[in-house]
């Protein structure tokens, strides 16, 4: 039931943020010039950082929380806790850099804004950075809290108490064994044959 109620909120959370970033990176600018696109990794930054130690600090700061939340977010939505932790920061990180190099070449169409490759990297870099400050700990904790007793719902399980055989299996850590009666045979699927 948890694990429902987080996924809602994940994802819409990570809805109404990208809803945000849409609306901050895609509107059309009224500017006389327009910089020429950047393609080359690093060109930017390295402009950014001729402008003066505060201007850089902002610009490269913007692009890195920009997509931030999605390294947050990202696994929220997905709502499991049994996840590898590289697998989910891979998972993560690959989904935010698709997010920035998507909302990259949507840019080329509006007006007053021009593609930057540095962007990308620092989006991502920004996803990389939440994703690991926050995931692996919360993960944890939650982990924590849902193998303590009564599971974290605040008090036992249905069919958890103390007499019964689950409580008494899940006290002493003991595989649960089904003891129901037969439901049916199993379903088969027709050979199909091989069309000549």
């Amino acid at each position: 039931m948890a694990a429902i109620r987080y996924r809602v909120a994940g994802l819409t959370l990570l809805f109404l943020h990208l809803v945000l970033v849409g609306w901050l990176t895609l509107r059309p600018l009224d500017v006389t010039w327009v910089t020429a696109a950047n393609l080359e990794p690093l060109a930017g930054i390295k402009a950014d950082l001729v402008l003066g130690p505060a201007e850089a600090v902002r610009r490269i700061g913007e692009a890195l929380l920009l997509l931030a939340p999605l390294g947050v977010l990202l696994p929220l939505a997905d709502a499991r806790l049994d996840v590898a932790p590289w697998a989910s920061l891979v998972r993560t990180v690959s989904a935010g850099a698709l997010v920035s190099l998507g909302i990259e070449l949507l840019q080329t169409a509006v007006p007053g804004r021009v593609v930057d490759v540095d962007a990308v990297l620092l989006n991502t870099a920004g996803v990389a950075l939440a994703h690991l400050a926050v995931v692996p700990a919360c993960r944890a904790r939650l982990r924590r809290r849902m193998s303590g007793p009564g599971g974290g719902t605040g008090g036992p399980r249905a069919g958890a108490g103390r007499g019964s055989v689950l409580g008494r299996k899940r006290r002493e850590g003991g595989a649960l064994r089904r003891e129901e009666g037969p439901q049916g045979a199993t379903p088969r699927i027709p050979r199909v044959g091989i069309a000549p």
